[in-house]
């Protein structure tokens, strides 16, 4: 019933909109009296908030044109690698020219890297700068995950164990000596998929594995969505937090998380920042303030873009991850196959951590060097940034400045050599760096 609201809420606001577009261009217009008076510019302002915080926000581009490499433009077209129902890799492909011109001709190939980006909510052009600050130095691609709601009922489920089995499909794909990257939710199916393929012996695994800001153990340094999952029952999930999709959504009648409902828990969270936010840019819009404007707008752009999940995914998630923590206590299991991250010996590993973190706390993403107990400790790297939040340890300044280096040296350490062997076994142990 919920959803069904929603969604008459926004068609009956559909009119309103149109008609604070319609005032707006008039106050504007050239021939209007008010357009160079205060009340104009505050009637504009207005108008454009009002709009702001009531448009549906669909699908963001990734508006990734170029990069530079070696100070040379290089042009980039996001083209698909593979695909399935539920998910589409992107892999930013650089021009082959602009390429052979910036490193040279006989330069070797860069690494590919494969960042996993989180199914919670947000598209994964939320990751845009995570993928904008590695494409010089490695061949970047993506996980682009389908929204629920757009997922014909036929479609069939997709949970968990489809979730782990689509990483490793893209492993497979890409074939042996790919990097991995996963930012946030996905780090413990990430970490599950790499363990079987390690026990398999598949030549598939990836050279190195990187997990940022991820919930592997949200016993340590819990935080408020932590304590939430746990203080709620699972039959209170089920029962609060799972609708139905309604008409005219492709997904019809499929059973979803909402993102809308994970969007109302993130802004509650930090309610007052956002008011500050949107007073701001009402501010913007009154002074003409073009950069803080274009700022506001490209952040909530975004922010305000969000997709569902399928009901067995989240409700999966919510009872394996976030209440029994089955991959920390060693009890996960992948279609009745118990997960060992003790099979992984030659993936080096590095953890990402931010000092502020308000949703994954300092620790849980450590927990994977306590589990990768097979892994020589001079190929693990554990980095905590100073001074940065959730959203720092993958975009922002400190992000491009501190922590993209350090993984850049970390993959071009081990990313050719963590299977050769014996050399790197007796190096020092496991680094903590703060």
């Amino acid at each position: 019933m919920l959803y069904t609201l929603v969604e008459l809420n926004r068609a009956a606001m559909a009119p309103m909109r149109l008609a604070a577009k319609t005032a707006r261009l008039a106050v504007q217009s050239p021939l209007s009296p008010m357009s160079d008076t205060d009340f104009g510019k505050t009637l504009v302002a207005m108008t454009n908030v009002f709009e702001s915080a009531t448009r549906y926000y669909g699908k963001p581009d990734w508006q990734i044109e170029q990069t530079k490499v070696n100070s040379v433009p290089v042009p980039i077209t996001p083209v698909s690698a593979w695909r399935s129902p539920w998910c589409s890799l992107v892999h930013f492909k650089r021009d082959a020219e602009a390429m052979a011109f910036a490193r040279g001709e006989t330069a070797p190939p860069q690494p590919k890297l494969v960042i996993v980006a989180p199914l919670s909510g947000h598209y994964a052009t939320l990751l845009r700068g995570t993928v904008e600050a590695f494409l010089p130095t490695h061949e970047v691609y993506i996980t682009d995950w389908s929204d629920a709601r757009m997922a014909p009922i036929w479609l069939g489920r997709f949970d968990l164990d489809d979730y782990i089995d689509t990483i490793r499909d893209i492993f497979a794909a890409l074939g042996p000596g790919a990097n991995a990257l996963a930012v946030c939710q996905p780090g413990p199916p990430t970490l599950a998929a790499i363990s079987m393929m390690a026990e398999d012996n598949d030549p598939n695994r990836p050279a190195t594995m990187t997990f940022m800001g991820s919930p592997i153990d949200c016993r340590r340094s819990p935080t408020v969505p932590n304590l939430l999952a746990e203080e709620r029952s699972f039959e209170w999930f089920e029962q609060n937090m799972i609708y139905t999709v309604p008409a005219p959504w492709p997904g019809m009648g499929r059973r979803v998380y909402p993102g809308f409902v994970q969007l109302s828990s993130f802004m509650n969270m930090n309610w007052e920042r956002h008011v500050d936010a949107h007073w701001r840019f009402f501010n913007h819009l009154v002074e003409g303030d073009g950069d803080g404007i274009e700022k506001h707008r490209t952040f909530y752009d975004e922010y305000l873009a969000v997709l569902d999940l399928s009901e067995e995914f989240y409700l999966q998630t919510i009872l394996k991850v976030f209440q029994e923590h089955h991959l920390a206590r060693g009890m996960f299991r992948h279609r009745g196959r118990l997960v060992q991250p003790s099979a992984i010996t030659d993936v080096a590993l590095m953890t990402v951590e931010g000092e502020k973190d308000d949703i994954s706390g300092i620790g849980q993403t450590q927990a994977a060097h306590d589990l990768c107990v097979n892994i020589p400790e001079d190929m693990r790297i554990d980095y905590i940034q100073p001074g940065v939040g959730h959203y720092g340890v993958f975009n922002g300044s400190r992000f491009k400045s501190e922590i993209v280096p350090r993984v850049n040296e970390f993959i071009a350490r081990f990313g050719d050599e963590s299977r050769q062997g014996s050399a790197r076994r007796q190096a020092p142990k496991l680094r903590r760096v703060v």
